[in-house]
């Protein structure tokens, strides 16, 4: 009985890929990817991935929620999507340290004299 746990979960996991390639082209398009980072077949829900130049782009919260509500539209199965472009810190950085795009950030740990300026990211 696994098996068929496994297989359903296999064809779920295909159909949440293709949704992905096949209404979000414009993703790797633009030097992005997304892929599928958790998916719960029982419960219906599906955590997703935004990556590469996904990560710091202006309009990928636009992206997400577009996601989200058409991909809860197409598949019945899915009744929750997370996801995220690892700049909030949940996925540990997709796109690797140079997707951030911005340096540093600066927690207010340390302090800086008020005479020093941030280094530049570029």
């Amino acid at each position: 009985m696994s098996t068929d746990t496994e297989s359903d979960q296999q064809t779920l996991e295909d159909r949440v890929g293709n949704f992905l390639r096949r209404n979000f082209p414009q993703i790797q398009m633009h030097g992005g990817n997304a892929a599928v980072q958790e998916l719960d077949p029982e419960t219906g829900e599906v955590t997703i991935a935004l990556g590469g130049a996904c990560s710091g782009c202006g309009i990928s919260p636009m992206t997400i929620q577009a996601i989200k509500s058409r991909m809860t539209e197409e598949i019945p199965e899915i009744e929750t999507v997370h996801a995220s472009t690892g700049m909030d810190g949940g996925m540990g950085g997709m796109g690797g340290p140079a997707a951030s795009r911005g340096g540093d950030i600066d927690t207010g740990e340390a302090e800086e004299s008020a005479d020093e300026t941030p280094d530049a990211p570029f």
